[in-house]
Formats: C-alpha cells, structure tokens, sequence
C-alpha cells in the first residue's frame, strides 16, 4: 500500500495569545513545531492571531449584520472554511484558555448553524485539534473545553489531539524563554508530534471518503420530515 501524501491538505493555526504581531508568543514557539512536521509533508499552513483583528462579539457570521461598524471575522471565517485542519491554540490565565480564545470559539460557532451542500453542519469534515501554553497548571482543562466545543461545532476529533507545555507553577520561565528548557522537553514534543501526525492521518482519511457520510446528519432532511429510523420509545 502506497504511503498517504498530504500536500493537498491546508492547516490554519490559531494562535488565541493576548500579544498583538510581532510581539514574542510562547504559544506561537509551540505552533511551529506542529506547523513544521506538516509543512514537511507538504501541507498548507497558515498561522492566525485573532489579536491582530477586529473582532466584534456575538455569535453570528458578521455582527455588521447586527449594529457593529466593524467586524474582521468573516475574513478570518473564509481561511477557516478553506482549512480541513483547524488547531486552536490558547496560553493559560487563571487556569483556562485566554479570553481570544473564548471569543474565536464564540465566533466559530456563529458559523455552525450554515449547512454544506449534503445539508449537514459546516464544518462536517473537517478535523479539529489544540496547542496549550503556560507557567501554570491547566492544560487538560484547557484541552477539554476546546475540544469539546470543536466537535459539538461539528469538527471530528482524532485521538490525541491536544499537547501542551507548562513551567513550574507560578512565576518563572515561559516556554521559549532561556532556561525553560521548553523546545527540549520529551513529552511534549512527543505530544506535539503524535497529535501533528494524528490530524493529518484523520485529515486524509475524511478528504478520501468525501467527508462524514450524510445519512443521518442532514438538518435539511429532518426539516422536510426524514427520521431516519428515529423512533420514540413506547413506554406504556
């Protein structure tokens, strides 16, 4: 069996850090490992900093629509829809992802009501992972809540999808500071690696198959009345 290429494949990296471009990112210095491995494979990749935009709240697809003069996420919603890779990725304050992070998972969602032309979700098909940063605990954390909101968005989730780097708890080196020894720590750039790899494999698995089947998914067919096979159950 020929080995899988990748070079079709587009990757978007949103790096969710509070440092505007081209302030130093920690998170950022995790980022290029990952976007490295794929570029080796001659995936398209793409690094983002929500940061850097105007980003109005809400959660619809252009908040122009509703009372905002200004809103850049319909530019950055077009680069997420060009992806089959998506991969947030947050510093940690206070234990949780940063607050861009919240906002861009906010945004995403605005989009997941819009259907494909299968009548499923949008962003069927596509394949979701995250990056962690910090100097305190809270990686895991970090990870569950983001991946959970990928996949209800309607991204699939391969095993192993988030790696992560954090310090000594409390004040101290951040990973790309000297002394961290962050660039060189094992676990995380096994972690880093194996979920790297991990969403090419799912990436190419999906693209080959045409995405996630229809039958059963389509919004556009239970609104017309199609219940494939749902039933309720007769309690009496």
């Amino acid at each position: 069996m020929p080995n899988p290429t990748y070079s079709d494949l587009r990757a978007l990296f949103l790096n969710c850090t509070l440092k505007p471009s081209p302030n130093t990112s920690h998170t950022e210095g995790l980022i290029r490992v990952s976007q490295h491995i794929m570029e080796a494979q001659g995936v398209k990749t793409e690094i983002l900093r929500p940061v850097d935009f105007h980003l109005a709240p809400g959660v619809y697809p252009d908040m122009r629509e509703h009372g905002f003069d200004r809103d850049d996420w319909p530019a950055i919603q077009d680069k997420v829809m060009a992806a089959d890779i998506l991969v947030l990725c947050s510093p940690i304050w206070l234990g949780d992802k940063s607050s861009v992070c919240a906002h861009s998972i906010e945004r995403l969602y605005g989009f997941s009501g819009e259907l494909n032309e299968q009548g499923q979700y949008a962003y069927y098909g596509r394949v979701g992972g995250c990056l962690i940063t910090g100097n305190e605990d809270g990686i895991k954390h970090c990870a569950m809540n983001i991946l959970y909101s990928l996949q209800h968005l309607g991204y699939t989730i391969p095993p192993q999808a988030d790696a992560g780097w954090i310090g000594e708890a409390g004040p101290g080196p951040s990973y790309l500071d000297k002394g961290s020894h962050g660039p060189d720590n094992d676990f995380t750039n096994r972690n880093t690696t194996f979920m790297t790899w991990n969403l090419l494999h799912l990436a190419r698995m999906l693209k080959d198959a045409g995405g996630i089947p229809a039958h059963g998914n389509q919004r556009s067919k239970w609104e017309a009345g199609c219940r494939f096979d749902f039933e309720n159950p007769d309690y009496r």
